[in-house]
């Protein structure tokens, strides 16, 4: 029945309009609820604080937990999405998208949290990032980089909307009932814009955009590319992983943080979440910028400039006390948070092929979810010390170093890479 659903839909669209613009829509509304719904979990760190009394590396470790058990959710995502497609993984983590924001309404016990936040919403997560991104990839070959672009760029257009939204929620209604309204807002649409994903364009009778009828053969061979096993043989995939994870750290720390910080310095809740809404904005343009520059300036130099402009506001961010400056600061490093989700998967895409690019992307995105995890955990335990994020956010510099190392190191590459020692 499925099969004669999707030959009857791709006759109706085979000559009409390419479908691959469907799915990019599809995806980036998605992507838009879901990402801007968990990563509002800072906006809620003050009120969990001030209603159970936990100590902040307590409650960021559910950040922690949730970042290390979607990493490694993904790997399996990204598996079953190479294999069945991206509309059934969509539809599973919907349900458990709004599961876990409901039961978020529920917690008691600290357990609790790290149960419903670090599990039960990494499973809601799962279908995040790379189903979307592989997805997108088998779609195009031309405007690759853009339509992935516009894909992310409205996971940060959920970033920016969301933070003042939960903000004005949580003082309207406190923080419980803030978290059944997300689980409504995140539910429904999340599964119902599943149901118009296809996982590449032959289910309609098509070929990827930029693809013509005289190069199948060679679009074919491109889709084979390189197994699991091969490229994890590549010197390639572990600096670019190694980018990814000190990328995180920095992350971690400031969307966990940041609100928390402001706040602490003298910040209204609101003007806070505002500040988490500008590092969400501002990554808006990094990835629709970085998306398209990558082709033309080359993945290397993009991953360079990347590395400077998320380590220098992280430096300075130790003695920002003036709202002016947070927002300077925190609109800098979303311009570079925005940016590297962007090349991650065009340079994977170049480097080994597209047969496995679900399940090498998401072992990829493990190295990012430990970064996520222990930024943010070891952030609060600083500030559980020293009383200040000063020392955390000199840390999360001093680790982006070590990327801007690996972005050096890295070898430009136009092809699928070479295994061993390429």
């Amino acid at each position: 029945m499925a099969e004669q659903e999707t030959s009857v839909l791709a006759k109706a669209v085979k000559s009409r309009f390419f479908y691959g613009y469907v799915v990019v829509l599809a995806t980036s509304f998605i992507s838009l609820v879901m990402t801007g719904t968990i990563n509002s979990f800072g906006v809620f760190f003050k009120p969990l604080l001030e209603e159970f009394g936990w100590t902040r590396a307590a409650t960021a470790g559910a950040f922690f937990t949730h970042s290390v058990v979607h990493g490694v959710i993904l790997i399996a995502a990204g598996r079953f999405c190479d294999r069945f497609g991206p509309r059934l993984i969509l539809t599973v983590s919907g349900f458990f998208l709004g599961l876990g924001f409901l039961l978020m309404s529920q917690v008691q016990a600290i357990w609790q949290l790290y149960l419903f936040y670090g599990v039960v919403l990494a499973l809601g997560k799962s279908g995040s990032y790379v189903p979307m991104v592989s997805t997108v990839a088998r779609w195009f070959v031309k405007k690759r980089g853009l339509m992935t672009g516009i894909v992310l760029a409205t996971s940060s257009l959920g970033e920016t909307i969301m933070p003042p939204v939960v903000g004005w929620l949580i003082i309207a209604h406190a923080w419980r009932t803030s978290y059944v309204i997300i689980a409504l807002i995140a539910l429904v649409p999340t599964i119902l814009a599943a149901q118009f994903l296809r996982r590449d364009p032959a289910q309609m009778g098509q070929l990827p955009y930029g693809a013509k009828e005289a190069e199948t053969e060679d679009v074919t061979s491109k889709t084979e590319g390189l197994s699991l096993q091969e490229a994890i043989r590549t010197r390639q995939f572990w600096l670019l992983s190694t980018i990814a994870a000190t990328s995180a750290f920095g992350v971690g720390t400031i969307l966990v943080h940041i609100v928390a910080h402001a706040t602490d310095v003298g910040m209204s809740v609101t003007s806070a979440a505002n500040v988490l809404a500008v590092v969400g904005g501002l990554s808006i343009a990094g990835r629709l910028i970085m998306g398209g520059a990558a082709d033309r300036i080359g993945s290397k130099l993009a991953l360079i400039i990347i590395c400077i402009l998320e380590g220098v506001p992280l430096f300075f961010l130790a003695g920002a006390k003036e709202p002016w400056m947070l927002y300077l600061l925190g609109g800098i490093f979303g311009l570079a948070y925005g940016g590297f989700p962007s090349l991650h998967p065009l340079i994977f895409a170049e480097l080994f092929g597209l047969s496995s690019l679900g399940v090498i992307l998401g072992l990829s995105i493990l190295a990012v979810s430990i970064g996520l995890g222990i930024g943010s955990y070891l952030s609060g335990r600083i500030f559980d010390i020293t009383g200040n994020y000063s020392l955390a956010f000199l840390v999360s510099a001093a680790v982006m170093v070590i990327g801007l190392i690996s972005a050096l190191l890295l070898k430009p590459t136009r092809t699928q890479g070479e295994t061993n020692d390429s």
